[in-house]
């Protein structure tokens, strides 16, 4: 009695741990894609897309799905679309005529490639708004700050348009652009005009400091230059000077040299008398060799002479 019960038991488990697997199953194999909405689908680590909204099967544990929004949606640059407040480091800009202007913009887009949207990018929406705002930027920087705040909107929107959609194109990030507007435009606050007109001072001071320190530098670069070159070939002058005495002193050693090895009385007494003429430039003197071939030097002027 107990061993039939045991087995009744048995089988109801078995049952019930099938349809669990089954229900699992079933519920791995379906999904769902609504009228806004796109699936990328991966089989085996590679990527396709189902558009057509309703239920969809898919193969369990081996396909994944992840669904994608393809409603319009957008972004605000320049202040928080929740509370409304100013974002100064977005809407803070610059015009072509040195004027500051806070301008707010909305940015519209919407997924145009699912797979792309999801692959290409980890986040495809945060380079979207960096690709804007430099393209804002550029386009408001090339305009006076009239045109910004009155006449110029719409052509300042579709330029800007212009410039994102080529950037987009360029990243292909699945991502297209709806639309872009300015939302307002107006001058900023004393505090804020007050404090960039601060860093507009340092750093017109800075470019005068570093064009006075350039002109210093041009000033006196080629004066050290001139300086150092004439220090240069003095100093060559003077080496090539003193190379050619040497070579003279050595050239008229090399000449006595070789007259005193042919005559050396003779060229004993030439030199004895060179070196008097030098040392006694202006005494005059008699040579007396009549007393057994001894010479004798007599001179006929004093050493010293009486100061006049």
């Amino acid at each position: 009695m107990n061993k039939e019960k045991s087995i009744k038991t048995s089988r109801v488990i078995k049952i019930v741990a099938a349809v669990v697997v089954l229900l699992i199953l079933v519920s791995q194999s379906m999904y769902s894609i609504g009228e806004q909405e796109q699936a990328v689908i991966t089989t085996f680590g590679k990527p396709s897309w189902e558009g057509d909204p309703g239920l969809h099967f898919k193969i369990p544990f081996i396909q994944k799905v992840q669904l994608v929004d393809t409603t319009i949606k957008g972004i605000s640059i320049g202040y928080d679309q929740n509370t409304g407040e100013s974002i100064d480091d977005e809407s803070l800009m610059i015009t072509s005529d040195y004027n500051f202007v806070n301008v707010d913009f909305f940015l519209e887009y919407k997924v145009s490639d699912p797979v792309k949207a999801v692959y290409a990018s980890e986040h495809p929406v945060e380079i979207l708004k960096n690709l804007a705002q430099s393209c804002i930027r550029s386009q408001v920087g090339s305009y006076d700050v009239d045109s910004v705040i009155t006449t110029g909107k719409n052509e300042i929107q579709a330029a800007i348009r212009e410039k994102i959609v080529q950037k987009l194109e360029e990243q292909d990030l699945g991502i297209q652009l709806v639309n872009i507007t300015i939302q307002d435009a107006e001058p900023p606050t004393d505090e804020v005009m007050e404090a960039f007109k601060a860093v507009e001072t340092a750093k017109q001071g800075k470019e005068t400091a570093i064009n006075n320190a350039n002109k210093y530098r041009n000033e006196q670069l080629p004066q050290a230059e001139a300086k150092i070159d004439k220090i240069i070939k003095e100093a060559e002058a003077k080496k090539a000077a003193r190379i050619y005495e040497a070579e003279g002193q050595v050239a008229r050693f090399n000449a006595m040299y070789a007259e005193y090895i042919k005559n050396p009385l003779i060229t004993k007494q030439r030199m004895f008398y060179e070196t008097m003429e030098e040392v006694l430039p202006d005494l005059k003197v008699i040579i007396d060799s009549s007393e057994g071939g001894v010479q004798k030097i007599l001179p006929i002027d004093s050493f010293t002479k009486e100061a006049e």
